[in-house]
C-alpha cells in the first residue's frame, strides 16, 4: 500500500466516528482537520470534497459492520443460531460500539433522509443487505426445517431489524441499555419459542 492509500485509509477512519457521531452537517471541516492532523489541503489531496470523504466514511463503517457480522455468523449452520448471531451484533452496538455514536445506517438514515440524498442511498443499500441477510436465513431455515412451516422471511426481518433499530436508538437517546436488552431478551423468546420448528 502507497503511502498516498495509507494517508486516505487514516482520513476515512478518523473521519467515520466525526461523521457517525455529529452527522453531515455537524461534522465541520475544521472537526475533521483536528481529527486527522491534516490541513485542510492535505484531506482535499484525497477527496474531491466533504461529500466524498462522508461517502467513503459510511461506507467504511459499514464495511465495520459487515465484519462483524461475518464473524457472528461464522460456523454457525443452522438458522437459529444464525438470527441469535444477528441480534448479538445488534447489541454489540451498545456494549462494545463498532464506530462511536451508535449504529452508523441509522445515524445516516434520519439525518440524509431528507437533506443528502447520496448518503440516504448508501444508507438503504446498507439496510436493504441486513434484510436480504435476514430473509435468507429465514427462508434457509424453513426450506430445512429448522424454523417453522410458514415463517414469513420479510415480516421475520422487517420484526427484528425494526425492533433492534428502535431498542438502539432508545438506548442511545436514553443513555440506557435497558432498552436493547428487553428488545434482545423479547426477540430470543420469539426465535425460540414462536420461530423454531
Amino acid at each position: 500500500m502507497s503511502k498516498g492509500e495509507q494517508t486516505r485509509e487514516m482520513i476515512v477512519a478518523r473521519a467515520a466516528p466525526l461523521f457517525n457521531r455529529q452527522g453531515y452537517a455537524g461534522a465541520s471541516m475544521a472537526d475533521i482537520m483536528r481529527a486527522t492532523g491534516l490541513e485542510k489541503g492535505g484531506i482535499y489531496n484525497h477527496f474531491a470534497s466533504k461529500n466524498d470523504l462522508a461517502l467513503a466514511a459510511f461506507d467504511y463503517s459499514i464495511g465495520l459492520v459487515k465484519q462483524r457480522f461475518a464473524r457472528a455468523l461464522d460456523g454457525k449452520r443452522h438458522a437459529i443460531d444464525r438470527l441469535h448471531a444477528i441480534i448479538a451484533v445488534f447489541r454489540e452496538m451498545i456494549d462494545d460500539p463498532i464506530v462511536p455514536g451508535g449504529c452508523p445506517v441509522m445515524n445516516t438514515a434520519i439525518e440524509a433522509d431528507d437533506t443528502h440524498p447520496e448518503l440516504s442511498a448508501h444508507a438503504r443499500l446498507a439496510m436493504s443487505d441486513w434484510f436480504a441477510m435476514t430473509r435468507r436465513v429465514v427462508a434457509k431455515g424453513v426450506e430445512r426445517g429448522e424454523l417453522r412451516a410458514g415463517a414469513e422471511p420479510e415480516a421475520v426481518a422487517t420484526l427484528m431489524i425494526s425492533t433492534l433499530e428502535g431498542a438502539i436508538m432508545l438506548s442511545r437517546l436514553y443513555g440506557d441499555p435497558a432498552h436493547i436488552h428487553r428488545a434482545i431478551a423479547h426477540l430470543e423468546w420469539y426465535i425460540d419459542s414462536a420461530l423454531k420448528a
